[in-house]
């Protein structure tokens, strides 16, 4: 790989980095924000997590190219989004 090559490569990893974090930084807000007793609120913020989670999904695609360009083995997601129903028990 040239200089130039390395340094499109570091770039795009930088670059998917912040953006991983963003994600997972509006993601955490959102959740916090179903908390909230407006419905409103809490509407957008459901819609919200919808969004970061479709990020997140091409986010790892971009992860798998990186790893591909540059050799290396994919970072492991330890922001990822994960659904959990939970139902009150009487």
């Amino acid at each position: 790989m040239t200089n130039k090559e390395h340094l499109l490569a570091e770039l795009l990893t930088l670059t998917s980095r912040s953006i991983t974090h963003l994600t997972a930084s509006m993601a955490t807000l959102s959740f916090d924000l179903l908390r909230s007793t407006d419905p409103s609120v809490r509407a957008a913020a459901s819609k919200m997590i919808a969004r970061m989670e479709a990020v997140s999904k091409e986010l790892d695609q971009h992860w798998k190219l990186i790893a591909e360009l540059t050799g290396e083995e994919t970072p492991e997601r330890i922001d990822a989004m994960v659904e959990i129903h939970l139902h009150a028990v009487k």
